[in-house]
């Protein structure tokens, strides 16, 4: 028990400060169950089968008009769409900076390990309307459907994938985001377990509000 002692302190201290970082970025938004995503018809479900979903976060977004898909949504948006705010871009910055010091960030050869490019059938390849590995920011691109977009990134703390999609409702749409981690090694855990507290308390509502944000200056308000 005595070993854990540590790291339990360290994750006690990160949610302390990431509770007060919240006050900076306008609270927390809700995740949402992992049954409601997995009814969702979407491709990633069978395709990373095996894959742990970490979790799953949604924010709707006004229906201005039918028939916007994700594909328009992140044309439309470019590189706006997850625009990161001055506390997040700090803590960002602080990661990579770390990542560079311990080595973290180095992806592995080609024949270490199966990325989820791997994956894909001639029908994905067909249907993917980005080609796959085009990089997008610090991941590349699997795959991006009409209404489906996996991205990946693979280094020595993770193998993690990223799942958006958008699910129109008779309302309003529904923009869903998902994160993936698989282990590449005894360290992923623990790696996971440090950065939760910023992850879900202050990094991925900051993105989704900014999502919010910019469908809106894309599409109006209702």
């Amino acid at each position: 028990m005595a070993p854990l002692s540590p790291l339990i302190d360290r994750k006690r201290s990160c949610c302390n400060i990431a509770i007060a970082l919240i006050h900076h970025e306008r609270g927390p938004m809700p995740q949402i169950s992992t049954e409601e995503f997995e009814r969702l018809p979407l491709r990633v479900h069978a395709f990373l089968a095996g894959v742990p979903l970490h979790d799953v976060w949604a924010v709707d977004l006004p229906r201005t008009r039918p028939g916007i898909t994700l594909d328009e949504f992140l044309r439309r948006a470019s590189t706006r769409l997850f625009t990161l705010s001055p506390v997040v871009r700090a803590l960002l910055n602080l990661r990579l900076f770390v990542g560079r010091l311990l080595g973290w960030d180095r992806e592995p050869t080609a024949t270490a390990c199966e990325t989820f490019v791997q994956r894909l059938t001639t029908a994905d390849h067909s249907k993917s309307l980005v080609p796959a590995g085009t990089r997008e920011g610090l991941f590349r691109v699997v795959y991006r459907f009409e209404n489906e977009q996996l991205l990946e990134v693979i280094n020595r703390t993770a193998h993690a994938a990223a799942l958006s999609a958008l699910v129109e409702t008779a309302h309003d749409y529904r923009f869903y985001f998902g994160v993936y981690v698989r282990s590449v090694g005894r360290f992923t855990p623990v790696y996971m377990t440090l950065i939760d507290p910023f992850r879900k308390l202050v990094v991925y509502p900051s993105l989704l509000r900014n999502v919010r944000a910019t469908w809106n200056q894309s599409f109006g308000t209702a």
